[in-house]
């Protein structure tokens, strides 16, 4: 250990500047230059607030990544982790246990249609890994559909579902993914025709051999390449166009699932019900690791008399089955899901709002608390305050803005996010609001 490590550990309580400190020399953090990362030290949290050691606080605009759904240190939650710790914290997957047992069953109440049945794995990535696994065995296939403007995990298997350029270092990945067109193309306001969408997939379909093809993987709404909210019509079509070829359709719901867009399910707004339903984040909100794999009878049938081509060490963890059973009973007991699609309503509003004053809003799109701000220099041309997959000077300054009016979200090329935990009020959505409509002063003084 370095003079500077043992120091700041053997001091004691470590202040803010100690923790990145020891951070930054001996961790790595993802996706970035390693001589860029600035964190913030995070000491507690709670309700929609994080402090750092020194007691600033920041009003938790992104949920973290998407996944504090409950807000920070729900007390049911908590004490369902403390009670499950003291009892067994772990079993090995071959066993049963009594959080296993019950959260099967209560997901299988939750989840859209006839998934019943399900596979737990230590998050997003493993799920959507075990989905595209499940298509392959069950269909004979080994073509997998997948979009651009998406993100499905950094595992080998979900890096090369994804879309965006976090895949290009893993690149040559796992063989057999196909891209679809999306149904928004970059640098443009608004969705494609759906009739236009359609056509571009069945050309897919045709040129790739439809018969070749295991599944179709997709976001209902996609998460952090830019809140795409299908147009009506869209997942009903792909539902049956799946059908009609014998593809699979797996929904990755990891983002949106667990009241995200003001349903259980994003696939809920259309009444679709998928072949597959993955999902992590929200199931625990992120307080003990957890993803799943759903699935419908057909393919759970499909195993039973072979096995089923997957396991891990973590598998159905005792633990995080606890703080998942207890995570869904605070969304019932609190009526989240329903306060979420309320919230969101107002979220929406309220952008629309701040959107007209600011001539550097492009577009500001949202669905329940799952919310992005697109910024421009032009909107007629729609030149993007930032270049694909990169930053400006802009975007940069009202990053550190927000930063500096304790307001945590993603900014992230020329947008930023508007996700706070479902349990945000309506006066603390005005709070970061109000950060947000000073901030856009930064980036309107660029407009052309």
């Amino acid at each position: 250990m370095s003079s500077t490590s043992s120091s700041a550990v053997a001091s004691g309580r470590m202040t803010g500047p100690e923790i990145v400190a020891l951070s930054r020399r001996h961790t790595i953090y993802e996706w970035s230059p390693q001589s860029k990362v600035d964190p913030l030290p995070v000491d507690r949290a709670e309700g929609v607030y994080f402090w750092t050691p020194e007691g600033q606080r920041f009003l938790d605009f992104n949920s973290q990544l998407m996944c504090s759904n409950v807000g920070h240190s729900h007390p049911k939650v908590v004490k369902a982790i403390q009670e499950q710790a003291a009892k067994l914290c772990y079993a090995n997957p071959f066993l049963a246990t009594e959080p296993r047992a019950r959260l099967g069953a209560k997901l299988a109440e939750l989840c859209p249609g006839d998934i019943d049945t399900f596979f737990f794995t230590n998050g997003g990535a493993e799920a959507n890994e075990n989905a595209i696994r499940v298509a392959r065995v069950v269909t004979g296939r080994h073509k997998v559909l997948a979009r651009y403007r998406s993100y499905h995990g950094g595992t080998a298997g979900a890096i090369a579902l994804t879309g965006d350029p976090r895949r290009w270092a893993a690149e040559p990945s796992i063989p057999g993914v196909v891209r679809v067109p999306d149904t928004h193309k970059y640098g443009r306001r608004d969705p494609e025709p759906l009739d236009a969408c359609l056509r571009e997939l069945e050309d897919v379909l045709r040129f790739e051999g439809a018969h070749t093809i295991a599944a179709f993987i997709l976001e209902p709404v996609v998460g952090t390449n830019g809140i795409l909210v299908p147009p009506d019509g869209y997942l009903q079509a792909v539902r049956e166009i799946c059908d009609r070829h014998g593809i699979l359709l797996i929904a990755d719901e990891v983002m949106s699932g667990f009241g995200r867009t003001g349903k259980w399910f994003a696939v809920d707004h259309w009444n679709v019900v998928p072949d597959i339903l993955t999902m992590a984040k929200g199931l625990t909100s992120a307080y003990v690791q957890l993803g799943a794999v759903g699935l419908r009878p057909a393919l759970v049938e499909a195993f039973r008399d072979r096995a089923y081509p997957s396991g891990m060490t973590y598998n159905s963890h005792t633990l995080a089955c606890a703080t998942a059973l207890a995570t869904l009973a605070v969304y019932e007991e609190e009526g989240l899901i329903e306060h979420a699609r309320k919230m969101g309503e107002v979220l929406k509003q309220r952008v629309g709002e701040i959107a007209q004053r600011h001539p550097s809003v492009g577009a500001a799109r949202s669905i329940g608390l799952f919310g992005i701000v697109e910024l421009v220099r032009n909107r007629e041309t729609y030149e993007p305050m930032a270049p694909y997959n990169g930053t400006s000077e802009e975007m940069a300054a009202l990053g550190r803005f927000f930063r500096e009016n304790g307001l945590y979200t993603f900014v992230r090329w020329n947008t930023f996010f508007t996700n706070p935990p479902l349990i945000v009020t309506e006066a603390q959505l005005e709070e970061g609001l109000e950060i947000i409509d000073r901030g856009l002063e930064i980036t309107d003084r660029a407009v052309k």
